[in-house]
């Protein structure tokens, strides 16, 4: 079982800057992907940004130079920085693990709301 806890969403104006932190609890060393991803009202939820064992990154190419991921595996902690934002970006943005270890088992975090004001 791994636990996963958003924070640091919030109100903010177009061209504004966002970190949002994902806190990992539990089975953490069973942890070979993490993610964040996006659902707005209507859409379906959509991957932001990944990252998988061993380092490597991805991004959805509307977020690619403005959004940068990263992980601090001493702190057990996931982070999402998000600069230059668009009203677009607004958001219910969740954090997600993949573990693996047979099956693949995805865990997921509650939420955090971001809505950026034009």
């Amino acid at each position: 079982q791994v636990q996963l806890v958003e924070s640091g969403g919030g109100l903010v104006q177009a061209g504004g800057s966002l970190r949002l932190s994902c806190a990992a609890s539990g089975s953490i060393f069973s942890i070979n992907a993490m993610g964040w991803y996006r659902q707005a009202p209507g859409m379906q939820r959509e991957l932001v940004a990944g990252w998988v064992l061993g380092g490597s990154t991805s991004y959805a190419d509307s977020v690619k130079g403005r959004f940068t991921i990263s992980r601090d595996t001493a702190k057990n902690m996931v982070y999402l920085q998000m600069n230059s934002l668009k009203p677009e970006d607004t958001a219910v943005y969740y954090c997600k693990a993949e573990v693996s270890g047979g099956l693949t088992i995805d865990y997921w975090g509650q939420g955090t709301q971001v809505t950026v004001s034009s």
